[in-house]
């Protein structure tokens, strides 16, 4: 029984088709897994949450599982407030995530935005409730500019807190790289203190379910299920020294 939590550095970079990577190398090799969103932010009931769409990418074999979903594309704290709905609590997070993990072999618990958006009044965080779980975190981070500071104060977040970084990946690698992404990839992991576990290619989640799955093992590293080689891929888009 496993449990991960996958945080990001920030929004829209890539989270959720990290984790449906993650899940999708975890399925390959013969694992069971189940994917917990504590609180899904800006969908409406009947569309699909990030929970379902881990589920559309990595097979119908994973358990999808929402705590709360709250209308408004806000933190979860203020998006509960202004909708009048109950908030989730880390305790409540950890609860069900240890639920699922009697029932499968791996767990992978998504938040919401960066490691400290609040989930509740008290301020309570994704942090807390890894902490609760006693569970690792992968941190998903940007690949451009800037992405070094936010690394790091992840990061420096987490040991504040005695959580454990299982390590970094990027959610979003373009196609062509730019100077400051291809640098990060020796710096990303000298910032986090932690290894860097992989780069998935921008546009992996508009894939076919099957192709997607097919791809998702070459993009993590060893830890993670798959395949990937840090070393190699870093040394084959390093700029070139001048």
């Amino acid at each position: 029984m496993t449990v991960i939590v996958v945080s990001g550095t920030g929004t829209e970079i890539g989270k959720t088709v990290t984790t449906a990577a993650v899940a999708a190398a975890a399925l390959a090799a013969g694992r069971s897994v189940a994917v917990l969103k504590p609180a899904q932010t800006g969908v409406a009931p009947g569309e699909a949450g990030d929970a379902q769409e881990v589920a559309r990418l990595a097979g119908g074999g994973v358990t999808a599982l929402e705590l709360a979903r709250f209308p408004e594309p806000l933190a979860p704290d203020t998006a509960a407030r202004r909708a009048g709905m109950a908030q989730v609590r880390p305790c409540e997070v950890a609860d069900a995530a240890g639920k699922l993990a009697t029932e499968h072999d791996l767990v992978l618990v998504e938040g919401a935005g960066g490691l400290l958006v609040r989930l509740d009044d008290e301020g309570g965080t994704l942090a807390d409730a890894a902490r609760l779980l006693g569970a690792p975190v992968l941190v998903v981070a940007s690949a451009g500019l800037g992405t070094l500071n936010t690394t790091a104060l992840t990061a420096e977040a987490l040991r504040a807190r005695g959580v454990r970084q299982l390590g970094v990946a990027i959610g979003n690698w373009p196609a062509a790289p730019d100077l400051a992404s291809r640098c990060n990839l020796a710096d990303l992991p000298r910032s986090a203190d932690a290894p860097l576990l992989g780069a998935v290619p921008q546009g992996a989640g508009s894939l076919e379910g099957a192709a997607f799955r097919a791809a998702a093992v070459g993009w993590l590293a060893p830890e993670l299920g798959g395949t990937w080689d840090a070393a190699s891929f870093t040394r084959r888009e390093a700029p070139r020294e001048r």
